[in-house]
């Protein structure tokens, strides 16, 4: 370390230019990272529900529709042609009506009543359209341009529009109310009005280099893109942290600022580098989840910790060094208050803090685990016009939501006895068919393509069947597992399901053995990490279960209030939370083993309170204020929904660190002792 040290001090002016010029040219180059709005894409090609739009798209050559418009008010005539405007609209691949189900020369009077009322109801008139991926945002405003505020458009693209749209707005947002938090969070904490420049440039430039480097990827998920760079500044602003302030007190030791610089990297080195390492296996835990977009995020999360690592170990020393002047120019008093005596108020507490934790850990794991999830983009605001849109069409037409069957050809009884059952289902409202909307016993070879094009492919049938529950749900969810049973009973694995609820169905299957797994990993991985930096036993564990319990009471929170929870921000969060707080128990750990070498357990715990409380409240403030911000100024659920999680988590952290962890360290004092290798701890004296 001392050597290289030496080399990053002797070629400052190097690094620092070096550095620039790598900022610069990922800042252009993050604007052509394309970025994944549809969280179907994620979800693993060897799934049902991916295998069944793959061969949706080949034999039909078509995909599922993904929006839904609904115009007010119109005879048959007037909604044919809206169809046909429509259909002009570039981009807009098929528009589905009632007209392509039944012969409209027929009397409405003399069809099914519930295939009608599926497309025609009350003088409402529902199209399903199919709108490009890619191009979701230019589709939907020229059919908003259309179809005016007194009609409405719902779906998956109108979902992707929206936050495509907002996307960009409340990134910059977030950031123009976090900047200045933080900012002001740094002040307080530092006696340089300009040094707080110096931690948010060397992690700022490592945000900009990652979210540049993205371009090797290929694309990321809009998830990823809203809250991986906030995380990165939140996680590893303490890096640069550990580092100046090492920095400052060397050099009230030398005066000699290179010296105290090679001499604050070399202390501080094993604190930054165990606090990312930590961090880095923990995020590192989600890139073995099959759900993609956990993965996606994982990867832009270790490769964001390593770039923070990097800059601050070798581009903010050079950095510091050339404008450490600076630093001494503006100078100012301590603006925050002391924690000099809080040590004895934690310590007159302790036994009411184990008390406590010990009575809600066991109520906090079993909420959690009950907590009922969403595995979409959950629900969206109802004062937004896609939130307004989506009631005022359920007002009408109920809700709907169709499932595909796409069965192999040729075997029409079986198609009928397949339909026959379908129909015979609480929840299925309808069921659409060639059988159905024209005849099982009319050939199709005798009639014009475009009416039996929608329903057979060369070598499949489609049936499509809507329900009336949500997309996602328990009813929704058995409504499938039915379906599928049904169908698996007259074609066995030969037939394909697709639709929202399947998909969504699918990705449930999926995550839940995803959190198995990454919990898992991220536990195992943060303890080995714990293991050889304290060379203990006992460390590991007693860190784990601080930050764990405070993992479990923050997601016990969704099923006390009774809240659905997106899962995707469960899943993130238990695993984030973890990696990223983690990182307050091991400095203060660390600090009270140093302490224990030299005076009695309740002294040395004593100390380390008054020593370090005011850094850890610094970073815990930091990771809580990128949460909160997320959540207010993000309207996608998903991204609001972390967080939420994520200031929560961190207040929770903070405060089972400050009362929780010193009373656990000092009840298990004699055992560490005993279990960490070399521990020394002090012997003489009889304590009181």
């Amino acid at each position: 370390m001392a050597n290289l040290a030496s080399q990053i001090i002797k070629h400052k002016k190097s690094i620092v230019i070096i550095f620039m010029i790598l900022t610069v040219i990922s800042a252009i180059i993050q604007f052509f990272v394309p970025i994944n709005y549809n969280m179907n894409d994620y979800i693993p090609e060897d799934s049902p529900s991916t295998k069944a739009i793959e061969i949706m798209e080949e034999e039909f050559d078509s995909t599922l529709p993904n929006a839904q418009v609904m115009i007010r008010e119109v005879s048959v005539q007037e909604a044919l042609l809206y169809k046909e405007w429509l259909v002009e609209i570039e981009g807009v691949t098929d528009v589905v009506w009632l007209d392509d189900v039944i012969d409209l020369k027929i009397p409405l009077e003399m069809a099914d009543e519930n295939i009608i009322e599926e497309y025609y109801l009350e003088n409402n008139a529902l199209f399903s359209l199919t709108v490009t991926e890619g191009e979701e945002v230019v589709i939907t405003d020229a059919i908003y341009e259309l179809i005016g505020e007194e009609n409405a458009l719902i779906g998956e693209a109108a979902e992707t529009a929206v936050s495509q749209k907002m996307a960009f707005t409340e990134t910059m947002y977030a950031a123009l109310l976090l900047v200045p938090i933080i900012i002001i969070i740094l002040i307080l904490s530092t006696t340089s009005w300009i040094e707080p420049l110096f931690f948010l440039t060397a992690i700022g430039v490592s945000i900009l280099i990652n979210l540049g480097t993205n371009i090797f990827i290929g694309e990321i998920s809009f998830v990823t893109q809203s809250v991986a760079p906030v995380l990165q500044l939140a996680v590893s602003l303490d890096y640069a942290i550990f580092l100046l302030h090492s920095f400052t007190d060397y050099r009230k030791k030398t005066d000699n600022p290179e010296e105290a610089m090679q001499l604050a990297m070399k202390k501080s080195f094993p604190a930054i580098s165990a606090s990312a390492a930590t961090t880095f296996f923990g995020f590192m835990a989600l890139t073995f989840m099959k759900f993609e977009i956990g993965a996606d995020l994982g990867i832009n999360l270790v490769k964001g910790i390593l770039l923070s690592f990097i800059s601050v170990m070798v581009f903010l020393p050079a950095l510091t060094l050339l404008f450490y002047k600076w630093i001494d120019k503006t100078e100012h008093k301590p603006l925050f208050p002391s924690f000099k005596t809080i040590g004895n108020k934690v310590m007159k507490v302790r036994f009411i803090s184990l008390f406590l934790v010990f009575l809600i850990i066991v109520p906090s794991y079993l909420a959690q685990k009950e907590t009922t999830f969403i595995y979409g983009i959950g629900e969206q605001p109802d004062s937004s016009r896609l939130g307004a849109d989506i009631i005022a069409i359920d007002e009408v037409f109920g809700m709907s939501t169709p499932i595909v069957l796409l069965v192999p050809r040729g075997e029409v009884a079986r198609e009928v006895l397949l339909e026959q059952d379908l129909q015979k289902l609480d929840r299925v409202t309808s069921v659409v068919s060639y059988n159905q909307s024209v005849s099982s016993v009319i050939p199709p070879e005798y009639l014009d393509e475009s009416i039996t094009e929608r329903f057979h492919s060369e070598n499949y049938s489609q049936i499509i069947l809507y329900t009336d529950t949500e997309s996602e749900g328990e009813e929704a969810f058995q409504t499938v597992e039915t379906v599928r049973d049904i169908a698996f009973s007259h074609y066995g694995d030969e037939y394909y399901s697709l639709g929202e609820s399947v998909a969504l169905y699918d990705m449930r299957t999926i995550v839940l053995k995803d959190n198995t797994i990454v919990n898992a990993l991220t536990v195992i991985a943060i303890a080995l990490v714990l293991l050889f930096t304290f060379k203990s036993i006992t460390i590991p564990v007693v860190l784990l279960l601080t930050i764990q319990t405070a993992v479990w009471i923050n997601l016990s929170f969704p099923y006390f209030s009774d809240t659905p929870l997106v899962f995707i921000g469960y899943l993130v969060v238990s695993t984030v939370q973890l990696a990223a707080t983690v990182d307050y128990a091991i400095l203060f750990t660390e600090n009270y083993m140093e302490n224990r070498k030299e005076m009695p357990a309740r002294q040395s715990i004593k100390k380390t309170l008054n020593e370090k409380t005011f850094s850890i409240s610094i970073s815990a403030g930091i990771l809580s204020s990128v949460g909160f911000i997320l959540w207010i100024t993000s309207t996608n659920p998903i991204v609001s929904s972390i967080g939420l999680l994520i200031g929560r988590g961190a207040l929770l952290a903070f405060i089972m660190v400050l009362f929780f962890l010193p009373a656990l360290l000092y009840l298990l004092d004699k055992v560490i002792g005993t279990t960490t290798l070399r521990a020394r701890f002090f012997r003489e004296g009889t304590e009181k």
